[in-house]
């Protein structure tokens, strides 16, 4: 595929939309868009996954949901302005870029509305930054766009090769999403 300009658009994934045919190249996303997406935003309520569409064809999508993280595990900076009880996030739980659309900026374009999404969050019910599980390819991008590692309390893996929870502070979002721009 050529770097042509695409005609994307960005919306919430839809019941009738076919799954099926994306392809990011990593299995363990693939399943969970083809399997679970759906389940976890119709059936269950714990997360919606937005997709990136050319026509009636899924380009990407991110999955994110609402979250809370104990005030030790930000930075100590922002740790003395924040009460000590559990403050809301914005939890990025998956984005996959199907693999005939790699490296056409469609990554940076669904990084950017989860960043807008944390400051429309922030501003209707609270929210202090957004968490990413970075995988080891993509730790270098989110810190480019000024994510830092924290440390996990809870929730490892497993078996599982472990990603680096980071998180970028609500301040910094609108920096970010200038950055997701270039």
């Amino acid at each position: 595929m050529s770097k042509a300009k695409l005609d994307v658009r960005v919306r919430r994934l839809e019941r009738q939309d076919d799954r099926t045919r994306f392809r990011s190249g990593n299995i363990d996303l693939d399943r969970f868009f083809h399997r679970y997406a759906g389940q976890n935003q119709f059936r269950h309520h714990i997360g919606t996954t937005y997709v990136s569409v050319q026509e009636d064809w899924i380009l990407s999508f991110v999955t994110v949901s609402s979250r809370e993280m104990v005030a030790e595990r930000v930075t100590k900076s922002l740790r003395r302005r924040l009460p000590s009880y559990p403050l809301p996030i914005l939890r990025l739980a998956r984005l996959a870029v199907d693999e005939r659309y790699q490296g056409h900026g469609i990554g940076r374009l669904l990084l950017r509305v989860v960043l807008e999404l944390a400051l429309d969050m922030r501003d209707r019910f609270g929210c202090i930054g957004v968490v990413v599980d970075a995988k080891a390819d993509a730790i270098t991008f989110y810190s480019s766009l000024g994510f830092r590692p924290i440390d996990l309390i809870s929730g490892a893996l497993g078996d599982r090769p472990e990603p680096v929870a980071m998180f970028l502070a609500i301040g910094q979002i609108a920096v970010a999403a200038k950055e997701t721009m270039d």
